[in-house]
């Protein structure tokens, strides 16, 4: 059994160094196209429930893009918010010289869509562009958003994702910073070889044409992952994708607050894991079991092997979160590293808490069964 593992831990390192190496050498990932010319009417769309502390941070970026006014589109779907998100809204963006404009979503929902896949069915039918570009309210975007996800939609593609990163003062905040680092790392590799992983509703491009043709939220299945359900109904009909992984293409989210609130977050990201395809959920549950590998070593009597082990996954690791730093133009932070892995292994703990025994999704004050 020792040789079992210890060939298993020697694989998941040389999987994790060739990763660094690809994302380090930009091996397989598209080159950024010229921009259409003239530049086209982009609408951007934003969904908003209770999100009134957060929205003048988000809005504030949106004023700052480097993308004439006069050819913004910005579409805010206020979701039955009892916090005053409409009139913070609308202080926050007086003045702007494009076009904003807060629209009230009722509870009554178009076709299959339910929540933050309602709103966007909302904002969709009123948008008058050939580009969707999705975000967040708890996201603040660089002024070279647009751009840098315009110049990957090229003929044929339908989505265009950037990359998050998770800022915040706390050493809570830095490690779920590192750990969505790291995995959009690993997913940029994935998909620079050409297959699909996800896409993600906070920072993403998708055009007028790939969304119609799906039937628009309102006549997708109910997701409570309505990105990754657009995503791949998008690839159904047809359309390629695009990840970009740059300081360009940046978004920077609030972090979650509590513990709890984590979990909350990943219950609702199980669900889109269980609509990957199978080959992507064997493969993540391969890139999970290393720590269960580590202590059957320690179980099976080779303390000293397992150590050693885990210095080389600290080692891969770093070099990998060094090139997802530099890449996403923000600078490293080595010391988290031996924090992190404690961090992963509890909150790998949680979630396998929460996907047996969390019971409903709770997600901004709604619970989807």
């Amino acid at each position: 059994m020792t040789t079992l593992l210890l060939l298993y831990c020697l694989l998941w390192l040389l999987v994790l160094a060739g990763s660094a190496g690809a994302l380090a050498t930009r091996r397989g990932a598209p080159a950024a196209g010229p921009l259409p010319m003239p530049l086209p009417r982009v609408s951007i769309l934003l969904a908003a429930r209770n999100e009134a502390a957060a929205l003048p941070r988000c809005l504030a970026s949106l004023r700052a893009l480097r993308y004439p006014p006069e050819l913004l589109e910005i579409l805010l779907g206020d979701d039955s918010s009892t916090d005053g998100t409409a009139a913070v809204a609308a202080a926050a963006m007086r003045g702007f010289e494009g076009h904003f404009e807060v629209v009230p979503i009722a509870d009554e929902a178009l076709g299959t869509a339910r929540g933050k896949a309602n709103v966007l069915a909302h904002l969709a039918r009123r948008a008058t562009t050939a580009y969707f570009f999705v975000t967040d309210a708890d996201i603040h975007l660089p002024p070279t958003w647009i751009t840098a996800l315009l110049a990957h939609a090229a003929p044929g593609v339908g989505t265009v994702t950037g990359i998050t990163a998770v800022q915040g003062p706390r050493l809570f905040d830095r490690l779920q910073g590192l750990d969505w680092l790291i995995s959009l790392g690993l997913i940029q590799v994935v998909s620079a070889t050409g297959r699909p992983v996800t896409a993600m509703g906070n920072n993403m491009l998708v055009t007028r044409a790939a969304y119609e043709a799906t039937g628009g939220y309102e006549a997708l299945p109910f997701s409570v992952t309505e990105d990754y359900a657009l995503f791949r109904a998008v690839l159904g009909h047809g359309y390629g994708f695009r990840h970009v992984f740059s300081a360009e293409a940046r978004a920077d989210s609030l972090p979650m607050p509590t513990w709890r609130a984590l979990l909350r977050q990943r219950h609702r990201w199980l669900r889109g894991v269980q609509a990957l395809p199978l080959r992507l959920r064997l493969e993540l549950l391969a890139y999970s079991s290393f720590w269960p590998a580590l202590g059957a070593l320690v179980w099976a009597g080779a303390p000293g092997l397992a150590l050693a082990l885990w210095g080389a996954r600290l080692a891969g690791q770093g070099a990998l979160a060094a090139v997802c730093y530099r890449r996403a133009g923000l600078r490293p932070r080595p010391w988290l590293l031996p924090l992190f892995e404690g961090y992963a292994l509890a909150l790998t703990l949680g979630m396998g808490y929460v996907r047996f025994f969390g019971g409903a999704v709770v997600w901004k004050g709604r619970r989807y069964d």
